[in-house]
C-alpha cells in the first residue's frame, strides 16, 4: 500500500472506505472477518508519518489500537494551544446494507459505504487539511495532534483509555462527528441500569404460598416512569440540555404461567444531564427501591456514560464559533467528547456530512460537503491559533 497521501481527499476517503474496521463488539458472525481497526490504524499511521507527525500506537484492546500522530511544534516557548482532532475509525455493522459497505464508489455527487459519514469522511477531511496547511501549520503558535480512536460504536474504550492517559495533555478536542460543520458542544450521557427481583416459586393454584417478582417489579416500573421520572425532570433540568428522559426498555421474568414467579428484571435507559450524572442515576434507582420497600431487588449499572458539556465562554470555542462558519448546537447522540471532556480535555464535536447518513442501509456523504470539511477544518486551526 502507498504511503504517500492519494491525490485528493475524495480518493483518500474511498481509502478509508475500503478497508474494513466494523467493531466486533457488536458485530454478527458473519461480519467477523471484517473487525477491528488495526489495518486502518496502520495506513492512518502511514499518512501521519507522511506529514512529519511523531506516531506511535496505544493497543487500548488486543490488536485495536488508537493511532495518535503529534505534528512537531517549531515555535519559540510553549505552543498557545495544544488541539486534538479525534475523529473515530471503528464503524457500525454491514448486515443490511443495500450497497457494497467496502466500495467506496462514486456515484451521483456522494461517495458510497460504511463510514463515509461516520466518521471515516471526518477523518479524511482532517488529514487532507493537515496534508493542504503541512507547511503553514510549522508556522502557527498552536500543537496539532491526530488521534484515530478505536471503540467508538460500543462502549468507547478508546477515548476512555485516551483519556486517562493523556486528559492534561491537550487544550482543545474537536471530535470528528459529521454536524454539518456546526459545533455540537452539548448532549446527554446514558445510563443503563438492570434491576432484579427475586422471588419464591409456587403453584398458581395457591399464590399465597410464594412470592412474585414480577409484582415487586411491576411496582418499581409504575412509580419509577411515572412519580421518580417526574422528580428527575424537577431536579436535574438544565438550563441548555433541558430534562433527563428515563425509559423502561426492556422487561423479563416468570419461568411459566402456572407458577408464581421467583424472579424477574428491567432494563432502564436514563438520559443523563451533568448535574444527574454528577447525582449518579444508580444511587438514586437504588434509594427510589428502598422508598417502595423493595430493598431486596439488585441492582447492576450496565453502562454509565457522562454528558458532554463545554461552556459557551470556554475561550477555544468562542475562538472556534467567532473564527469559523459553525454554530453552537447540541445533540441527542453521545460521542467520544464526551469521556475527553470528562476526562480533563473540553471537546465539541464537528465535521462534514449529516448524522441521518450515520448507519444506514446505504450510507454516504456528499463530495461537496466532504471538500466543505476541509475548508472548515482549516478555519478551526486558523481561528484557534489567531485567537
Amino acid at each position: 500500500m502507498a504511503t504517500a497521501f492519494p491525490q485528493s481527499v475524495v480518493e483518500l476517503l474511498q481509502e478509508l472506505v475500503r478497508i474494513p474496521s466494523v467493531n466486533p463488539d457488536s458485530a454478527t458472525e458473519a461480519e467477523h472477518e471484517f473487525c477491528g481497526e488495526q489495518k486502518v490504524a496502520r495506513r492512518v499511521a502511514e499518512l501521519l508519518r507522511d506529514l512529519g507527525a511523531d506516531v506511535h500506537f496505544d493497543e487500548v484492546v488486543d490488536g485495536r489500537p488508537n493511532v495518535i500522530g503529534t505534528i512537531p511544534f517549531n515555535g519559540a516557548g510553549e505552543p498557545k494551544v495544544r488541539l486534538l482532532l479525534a475523529p473515530h475509525l471503528d464503524t457500525v455493522g454491514i448486515s443490511g446494507m443495500s450497497i457494497d459497505p467496502f466500495g467506496g464508489e462514486i456515484r451521483d455527487g456522494k461517495v458510497w459505504g460504511r463510514g463515509a459519514s461516520d466518521t471515516k469522511g471526518t477523518a479524511a477531511a482532517m488529514l487532507w487539511c493537515l496534508h493542504q496547511m503541512r507547511d503553514e501549520l510549522a508556522t502557527l503558535p498552536i500543537e496539532v495532534t491526530f488521534v484515530g480512536l478505536m471503540g467508538e460504536e460500543t462502549g468507547q474504550p478508546g477515548s476512555i483509555d485516551f483519556a486517562q492517559g493523556y486528559g492534561d495533555r491537550y487544550d482543545f478536542a474537536i471530535v470528528g462527528e459529521p454536524t454539518e460543520c456546526d459545533f455540537v458542544h452539548a448532549h446527554k450521557g446514558c445510563a443503563w441500569i438492570e434491576v432484579a427481583a427475586r422471588g419464591q416459586a409456587a403453584h398458581a393454584s395457591t399464590p399465597e404460598r410464594g412470592h412474585n417478582a414480577i409484582v415487586d417489579l411491576a411496582r418499581f416500573v409504575v412509580g419509577a416512569s411515572g412519580e421518580f421520572f417526574d422528580r428527575l425532570k424537577r431536579d436535574y433540568a438544565h438550563d441548555v440540555l433541558g430534562v433527563p428522559s428515563l425509559n423502561i426498555g426492556e422487561i423479563s421474568g416468570g419461568t411459566r404461567p402456572n407458577i408464581v414467579a421467583d424472579r424477574a428484571r428491567v432494563m432502564v435507559d436514563i438520559r443523563t444531564t451533568p448535574n444527574l450524572a454528577d447525582a449518579d442515576p444508580t444511587n438514586l434507582v437504588r434509594e427510589y427501591l428502598d422508598e417502595l420497600g423493595l430493598k431486596d431487588c439488585t441492582l447492576y449499572e450496565v453502562a454509565n456514560c457522562k454528558p458532554m458539556w463545554t461552556p459557551e465562554d470556554n475561550p477555544v470555542l468562542q475562538a472556534l464559533t467567532k473564527g469559523t462558519r459553525g454554530k453552537l448546537v447540541t445533540a441527542p447522540w453521545f460521542c467520544d467528547g464526551a469521556h475527553l471532556g470528562n476526562g480533563g480535555i473540553p471537546s465539541v464535536a464537528a465535521g462534514p456530512g449529516s448524522i441521518a447518513q450515520a448507519h444506514t442501509k446505504d450510507e454516504w456523504i456528499e463530495i461537496a460537503a466532504l471538500e466543505e470539511g476541509v475548508e472548515f477544518y482549516r478555519e478551526c486551526l486558523l481561528a484557534v491559533a489567531n485567537a
